[in-house]
């Protein structure tokens, strides 16, 4: 893993170097659901011979993200591997039950324990990152500069050497009986029933809001969905309640 943070740092080098030498914007930011939906959908109709992504599909499982978008998010990844002729996904081990039952993006996939960020790369021309680095949804840095593209892309190629084929890896049941709910995930179960805000939650439980809202993931992924209106409903046909 010494080689991949050494190529992450290389990224972060190029992008540095980039803006400090003031010869043209690292990126354009974007921000606003309208705005960034239309960049995603252009990425995807610009999509010709290779897309990489750094994804995680429960990422946004904690946060309140409107279906909407997910879904159109969804859809213009899915145009995008469509139109490509080479398709790498790197996705997080713990996204591993949602790798092809939700998004059903063609390509490839590989897991790592965790993904350095969010990212689209397309035709190794133009990059899209979240200005968080974690949630499009919250605005992205549209990257054209070749040289921070280009370091992107080393970034991925290193991490997905080192990453493992998802066939070789045991698949967690997606309906575990009803006596298998991880016992830590019960008081976040509880505290998303009883309508609290993610922060009034956290602090109940004694977490940073990062913790509860990594948690609210788990529990969305153990659940199989990503909606917090289905999840009281699905946990009680589990006998969860």
């Amino acid at each position: 893993m010494a080689e991949s943070a050494g190529s992450v740092m290389l990224a972060r080098s190029a992008m540095n170097r980039a803006a400090t030498e003031g010869q043209r914007p690292l990126g354009r930011p974007v921000r606003g659901a309208r705005r960034i939906s239309a960049v995603l959908a252009g990425l995807a109709a610009s999509t010709r011979h290779e897309l990489l992504t750094f994804d995680d599909p429960v990422a946004s499982a904690g946060y309140a993200i409107p279906e909407p978008f997910l879904e159109l998010a969804g859809a213009c990844m899915r145009a995008a591997a469509e139109r490509a002729d080479e398709v790498r996904r790197i996705v997080p081990r713990h996204a591993l039950p949602r790798l092809g039952e939700t998004l059903r993006i063609p390509g490839q996939a590989r897991l790592v324990e965790a993904i350095p960020f969010k990212m689209i790369l397309v035709d190794r021309t133009v990059a899209a990152i979240p200005l968080d680095l974690e949630l499009l949804y919250n605005g992205l840095l549209l990257i054209r500069d070749p040289v921070v593209v280009q370091a992107l892309v080393r970034v991925h190629h290193v991490c997905w050497a080192l990453a493992e084929d998802p066939a070789a890896c045991a698949v967690p049941s997606p309906s575990p009986p009803p006596d298998e709910l991880p016992p830590q995930l019960r008081p976040v179960l509880d505290a998303l029933l009883a309508g609290l805000t993610d922060e009034t939650a956290a602090a109940r439980l004694g977490m940073s809001a990062r913790t509860y809202s990594r948690r609210v993931g788990e529990l969305m992924a153990a659940l199989g969905t990503t909606s917090r209106f289905r999840a009281g409903a699905e946990a009680a046909r589990r006998g969860w309640l």
